[in-house]
């Protein structure tokens, strides 16, 4: 059996591959640079080794975020030490685990549009160059987080219709003062922007609101992929926000002459095809 990981900060999702046959395990998140080593050796113990029921694993490649190179060490001792019999182990970055699922083994530019935004320009095995995304507070243009934080501003500054204000808190139940709460007062702000994507796409037939997310886009483009100066490959992207909104994905990349390539949902599929 092989074990393929693409794993986020809340939840990891593994390929269990064997004689032509695949099933998807699930655990939490699991970040080397967040998390402790007791933490990360928990997970695997008591949410993942139960689900494998005593089968040998031969392989397994790891790809999450805070796979940084100073955690890689780390990340594979601790799967090592869960699966002694295993050959082979390896972790990566979740960008790497993009470009891979997203490129295989040839040049591409492989990108991360999901609660946060990430690139590279990938050689065909390696990434060679990387504009960093720098968090939605910073950057992550093209981000959930960012879509999130732009709409509530043009919402707030009476740059979106009254009709649409009244609909965002009679759906949501929000009002301002919440809001500001809600992302200046609790934790993970970023993953409460990213998770207003769902209203706005339901609004996506109010041009302002449509204009919007071809504008999140058009700037993720300009600001991270323009730089590579290679207009002559193909834009592959991966995660829910590319996923849900490619026609305005689409539409941002011809106005800056770039042609996208292939979109998914979650780079899982495109790494056990890479890995067969």
């Amino acid at each position: 059996m092989i074990l393929i990981a693409d794993s986020g900060s809340t939840k990891t999702e593994w390929a269990a591959a064997a004689d032509g046959e695949m099933a998807v395990l699930r655990t939490q998140g699991i970040n080397p640079f967040h998390m402790s080593r007791e933490t990360i050796a928990g997970i695997l113990r008591d949410e993942l080794m139960p689900q494998l029921d005593a089968v040998a694993v031969e392989s397994v490649c790891f790809y999450g975020s805070g796979v940084r190179p100073e955690c890689v060490p780390l990340m594979e001792q601790l799967l090592r030490e869960a699966f002694p019999l295993a050959m082979h182990v390896e972790a990566h970055s979740d960008l790497l685990g993009a470009a891979r699922a997203l490129c295989g083994r040839n040049e591409g530019i492989a990108s991360i549009l999901g609660t946060g935004a990430n690139s590279c320009l990938y050689d065909g095995e390696r990434i060679v160059r990387n504009t960093p995304a720098l968090g939605y507070i910073l950057g992550d243009e093209g981000s959930g987080a960012v879509l999130g934080k732009r709409f509530l501003h043009d919402l707030y500054s009476g740059l979106l219709s009254e009709e649409i204000k009244s609909a965002f808190e009679s759906e949501t139940g929000y009002t301002l003062p919440v809001l500001i709460d809600r992302i200046y007062r609790q934790p993970l702000a970023n993953r409460f922007l990213a998770s207003l994507s769902e209203f706005v796409h339901r609004h996506l037939d109010e041009p302002a609101v449509n204009r919007l997310v071809v504008q999140n886009f058009t700037d993720f483009l300009r600001v991270h992929i323009l730089p590579y100066q290679r207009t002559d490959l193909p834009v592959s992207f991966v995660g829910s926000i590319a996923w849900y909104y490619q026609p305005q994905l689409r539409e941002a990349a011809a106005s800056l002459g770039l042609t996208v390539g292939t979109v998914l949902r979650s780079p899982l599929d495109g790494l056990v095809r890479y890995h067969a």
